[in-house]
């Protein structure tokens, strides 16, 4: 299921309609983010991963226009999701519904790239090799100020980094308000992951859970650092989820 997704051309043509969630889901009237725009250039563009619903495509550009703003470079920008949405073949379980964007935590300065020279980049990691918090020789300052921007963007659900990138703004930043949508999951040591709420007018969209109250500085933060996190159980086995039934036709739209 997740190739014939991957193998779509293209969006369905009209105005975007979500179906689903960002773990389960699908998308109709995606549009292309630019492979480059004021502050920003795409990368991997080989794996056809630069679509949204219009307002994550607005975010980002809010978000690229802030930091440029405040003095940060030009930003990479990763993954967004297929033309279609729905279940990618690899690299994620989310960005299935047009409302996740990947943004490397990158501060060098960057040149103009060719789409080519963008396919082979890797961004190095912020966080120590055991996990227990960021590496020093590379974390910097513009880092928190790059995710407390993004964390403040208009209609934004939450935001995932690595557990060690929460710790440090929690040393830093403890209380203040944007943190509470600061997650920490596993990975996410070289970037960031922004998801939207669902927009207005999406009445097939489906919202995770809310974030809890507070900041998220607390034991919940914590069990990241434990045997239990570090070593997690195998899921039972099981029905394997399905898609809205929407999604069909989506996904078999000519």
């Amino acid at each position: 299921m997740p190739a014939a997704w991957a193998s779509v051309p293209g969006p369905v043509a009209g105005p975007p309609r979500i179906h689903g969630q960002t773990g389960l889901g699908c998308i109709a009237g995606a549009v292309p983010l630019p492979s480059e725009g004021p502050g920003w250039q795409v990368v991997r563009l080989s794996r056809h991963r630069y679509w949204g619903h219009p307002a994550l495509l607005a975010a980002l550009r809010s978000l690229t226009a802030a930091a440029g703003a405040a003095g940060l470079p030009t930003l990479w920008i990763g993954d967004l999701g297929q033309p279609r949405g729905g279940p990618l073949p690899y690299g994620h379980a989310s960005h299935q519904a047009g409302l996740d964007a990947d943004i490397w935590l990158d501060l060098s300065p960057k040149p103009a790239l060719t789409v080519a020279e963008r396919e082979r980049i890797e961004v190095p990691s912020l966080v120590l090799p055991d996990g227990s918090g960021v590496d020093p020789a590379r974390w910097r300052p513009g880092h928190a100020a790059l995710i407390r921007l993004a964390a403040s963007l208009p209609g934004l659900d939450r935001l995932f980094v690595n557990p060690a990138i929460k710790r440090e703004l929690c040393r830093t930043d403890a209380g203040a308000a944007w943190l509470r949508r600061v997650r920490p999951w596993r990975g996410h040591d070289s970037h960031m992951h922004i998801r939207l709420l669902c927009p207005a007018g999406q009445a097939e969209c489906r919202d995770q859970p809310p974030v809890p109250p507070g900041d998220g500085c607390d034991a919940s933060l914590d069990w990241w650092f434990g045997a239990e996190a570090r070593q997690p159980a195998p899921r039972p086995p099981g029905p394997a989820p399905r898609l809205p039934a929407a999604c069909r036709a989506v996904l078999e739209a000519r």
